[in-house]
């Protein structure tokens, strides 16, 4: 068995989910004097705090540091320089781990020589309601997540581009860096990109399971991927490889169809095109929602077109958001070097 091991538990505004999220952590079977909890809060604006209070004060292995960037990636720069172990494992406070989470990644990540390890993310609805479960369910989907193998699924130990959270030894910040924490989101994509490019290695481990609570609505559903659409491509302003191809799928959908329909005022034969565009994803889309109500039950069939629709809508238009925001941004900064240039010719 391995040294010190150090978790870190990014989290705010989770008083839902942080208490049973470290009810996981202490009922794992790794030896408990070989492990740290650092939950590192972003301020938190309810009850989060005073449950991680509670928590700490009946084991001395979690503690409670205070995150006043209130963004991840700050949070996991704070606790990996305050961490003590060798190893170092991301964990969320949205999920919650098996007994045997903890000596499962800590075997796979010296066993393998992998610079990083992780494992599947079993996707729990949010709710005990037809819309959470349909919601849920298209999170888990090849359809609706693209090839994420970490959702999908794989039979056997395999190499992939990223894994949820994971494991690191804690040498690998020393080799390739900290987390990016210009990055709101996508920093742990941008990281295991740059982890890649520097010849380490990230392995997907299927007996290595996690359970996540999907958002329960389609409102926080919509918010959520909104923004993880948009962070895909206004990350490109601060990092060099913030995401993979697969990432912009959504994106390329959305802007077809808007330029498709713009155009077609000024060529309209373009109306065609949109119009088979449109029609292609509505078939696709019931017919992957069909497949799947067949497993869950046909109830489910009309959420599961809404839950597809949504994630793939809020994911493409949140990237076109991005690149509007990053037109604006250098058209700022143009106007800025040409105001200053101008300056400079009425002062001499």
């Amino acid at each position: 068995m391995s040294g010190l091991v150090s978790i870190i538990i990014p989290c705010r505004n989770e008083e839902r989910f942080i208490g049973k999220c470290l009810d996981s952590i202490i009922a794992n079977d790794y030896p408990e004097d070989k492990l740290e909890v650092l939950v590192v809060d972003g301020m938190s604006e309810e009850g989060t705090r005073v449950v991680i209070e509670k928590y700490a004060q009946q084991s001395t292995n979690i503690k409670l540091l205070n995150n006043l960037g209130k963004i991840v990636p700050t949070a996991m720069n704070l606790g990996i320089k305050k961490a003590k172990g060798d190893i170092i494992i991301r964990m969320d406070a949205h999920n919650e781990y098996p007994k045997d989470y903890i000596s499962k990644i800590v075997y796979w990540l010296e066993k393998s020589g992998a610079d990083n390890v992780g494992g599947m993310w079993v996707t729990l609805p949010g709710a005990d309601t037809l819309k959470a479960n349909a919601i849920a369910s298209a999170l888990s989907s090849p359809f609706g997540v693209g090839n994420a193998m970490f959702r999908t699924g794989v039979k056997e130990p395999t190499y992939v581009d990223t894994v949820p959270f994971g494991a690191y030894k804690k040498e690998v910040f020393d080799k390739v860096g900290l987390l990016n924490e210009n990055l709101v989101r996508n920093q742990d994509i941008e990281f295991n990109l740059r982890l890649k490019k520097a010849g380490g290695k990230i392995l997907l481990v299927p007996d290595i399971i996690s359970y996540y609570h999907a958002r329960s609505n389609l409102k926080d559903l919509f918010k959520q991927n909104f923004w993880n659409g948009f962070w895909v491509i206004y990350s490109t302003k601060f990092a060099e490889l913030p995401f993979s191809i697969r990432h912009l799928v959504p994106f390329a959908f959305v802007f077809s169809l808007l330029s498709s329909l713009i155009f077609s005022f000024l060529y309209k034969p373009s109306i065609y095109l949109f119009a088979f565009i449109i029609s292609s994803y509505i078939i696709t889309n019931i017919f992957f929602s069909i497949l799947t109500s067949l497993k869950k039950g046909l109830r489910y069939l009309p959420f599961l077109t809404i839950a597809f629709l949504t994630l793939h809508f809020s994911h493409g238009t949140g990237s076109m958001w991005g690149v509007i925001k990053l037109g604006v941004n250098k058209v700022k900064v143009l106007a800025k070097k040409f105001a200053n240039i101008f300056k400079c010719i009425c002062e001499d």
